[in-house]
């Protein structure tokens, strides 16, 4: 039997990682495993100015996007009444695929909970799936979750 001690869930505060964390959260329950529960920010990498910026700037902006996503991840566990001592929160910034695998790796993690949007085609295509450059590239199980799943159900 598997036995899952630590289990990640990214999250992107979409609705495919709410059910990510619904299940994720439901799982740990019935393993009574440690959840971590981490979002990456990757927003001024996108933005063209983020290459005309002083370095001191940009590193501001990414502290305080950090400490907002921190603010959602508490707020996140606070919502779903997750025990404190049972949820490790974490940020980072950089590659979302990249850093959800380093975290992992750096964590022992047991078990990596994603959302995914499900694109197909040309978003997907153009999008990229940080999920499936997860599934991958992960040295440990990964579950994804699409955000049409019904809700979890604890085991019996």
């Amino acid at each position: 039997m598997i036995a899952l001690k630590r289990i990640l869930v990214a999250t992107d505060f979409g609705e495919a990682s709410g059910v990510a964390l619904d299940r994720a959260e439901a799982l740990a329950s019935a393993f009574d495993a440690q959840l971590h529960l981490l979002h990456v920010v990757d927003e001024p990498l996108h933005d063209p100015w983020a290459g005309y910026t002083t370095a001191a700037d940009f590193a501001n902006l990414i502290e305080r996007l950090q400490e907002q996503a921190r603010r959602r991840l508490e707020g996140e566990r606070s919502r779903k009444g997750i025990p404190a001592e049972r949820l490790v929160l974490a940020t980072t910034w950089g590659d979302p695929a990249d850093e959800i695998l380093e975290y992992a790796a750096r964590h022992e993690i047991d078990l990596i909970v994603c959302g995914t949007h499900g694109r197909r085609g040309w978003n997907h295509l153009v999008m990229g799936s940080v999920a499936e450059r997860v599934v991958r590239l992960a040295r440990c199980p990964v579950l994804t979750v699409r955000a049409e799943a019904g809700p979890a159900r604890a085991a019996a």
